[in-house]
């Protein structure tokens, strides 16, 4: 979601309560904008601890990891595919790289923040 989107919708809330409750209705609606980002907070977390203990650049199969990626994706979102972090490639700021025991391996390149490019290249048999 688009944190703009996001922000605008906990102050509508915000006030919303206030005008429906109260005081009352503005402690509920903080209540629930605050366990909102606890739980944002730990799937991240829950990701990261989970990509932490596999080696990095490492995907059991790249093929089915190209079939899976679409563009528009965020890199969490890739790093819970993929269970695992990915290798920093050479090429620029936001390129990375996972492969597979086969030699297989999917280029990814971000932009925005957001998965904007990605080939699978395999080796010749």
């Amino acid at each position: 979601m688009n944190p703009i989107i996001g922000w605008s919708l906990a102050t509508i809330l915000v006030v919303v309560a206030w005008y429906s409750y109260g005081w009352q209705g503005v402690l509920l609606s903080v209540s629930v904008v605050v366990f909102w980002l606890l739980l944002q907070f730990s799937r991240a977390m829950r990701a990261m601890r989970q990509a932490g203990q596999a080696p990095v650049g490492h995907v059991d199969s790249a093929v089915m990891l190209n079939a899976k990626l679409q563009p528009g994706m965020t890199m969490l979102q890739v790093i819970g595919l993929t269970r695992s972090l990915g290798r920093k490639l050479d090429g620029g700021d936001d390129h990375w790289s996972w492969s597979d025991e086969g030699g297989s391996t999917v280029k990814l390149r971000f932009e925005g923040g957001k998965l904007a490019r990605f080939e699978l290249d395999r080796p010749a048999p």
